[in-house]
């Protein structure tokens, strides 16, 4: 039930899926600031994220993912990175992987989860072919967006068939690297997270 979740996964859980949980976060509040709307983005989505592996657990964002999060407008602070649970994935509406390995592991986690788990540059893609003009109409309000979100899924999930996702839906791992390889793997996020947004909440307004 309300608010639509999304719960995005990578391997570590301080450099992807961070930057992919607080750019959704960011790209929604835009999207309600420009319409007008008083509505609480937390109370219409829960972007959060985990990591197939708990090493990092415990730790904050990786400073260059934390850059690429600020320059774009979201914010890093209180990030806590934290190993995958099942129940994570029960609790979520959509799953958004980095990687097909780490939509591999969520579906191994988790079968029933397949239908909704995707990779994320997979989701993007799809996301431009699914017809959108059979969705519950948007309202700011918890229910609907909720509603919308569900339909959402599944419109993308039918536009997927059978069709596993491909090389290019990867996200490259930047851990390690600099600032610039950061940067092209924020942009690739917010090439799926944005449309995201905007087809949960198209012309919103108060």
């Amino acid at each position: 039930m309300p608010p639509f979740t999304v719960l995005h996964v990578c391997m570590g859980n301080i450099c992807r899926s961070p930057m992919a949980e607080r750019l959704l976060d960011r790209a929604v509040r835009e999207r309600l600031a420009k319409g007008g709307t008083a509505a609480p983005a937390e109370e219409l989505l829960h972007s959060h994220s985990a990591g197939t592996g708990g090493w990092h657990a415990g730790e904050e964002m990786n400073p260059p993912a934390a850059r690429q999060v600020r320059a774009r407008g979201g914010e890093p602070n209180g990030f806590v990175a934290r190993k995958l649970r099942s129940d994570l994935i029960d609790a979520a509406d959509l799953v958004l992987t980095a990687t097909a390995d780490q939509q591999e592991y969520v579906v191994a986690l988790r079968p029933d989860a397949a239908a909704r788990t995707f990779v994320l540059g997979e989701f993007g893609r799809l996301l431009g072919t699914a017809d959108l003009s059979t969705l519950p109409a948007v309202e700011p309000t918890p229910d609907a967006v909720y509603a919308r979100g569900v339909a959402l899924v599944e419109a993308v999930n039918a536009a997927r068939g059978s069709s596993p996702a491909v090389a290019a839906d990867d996200l490259d791992d930047p851990w390690g690297r600099g600032d610039q390889a950061f940067a092209r793997v924020a942009d690739e996020i917010e090439d799926t997270v944005d449309p995201l947004a905007r087809a949960l909440l198209p012309e919103v307004t108060a």
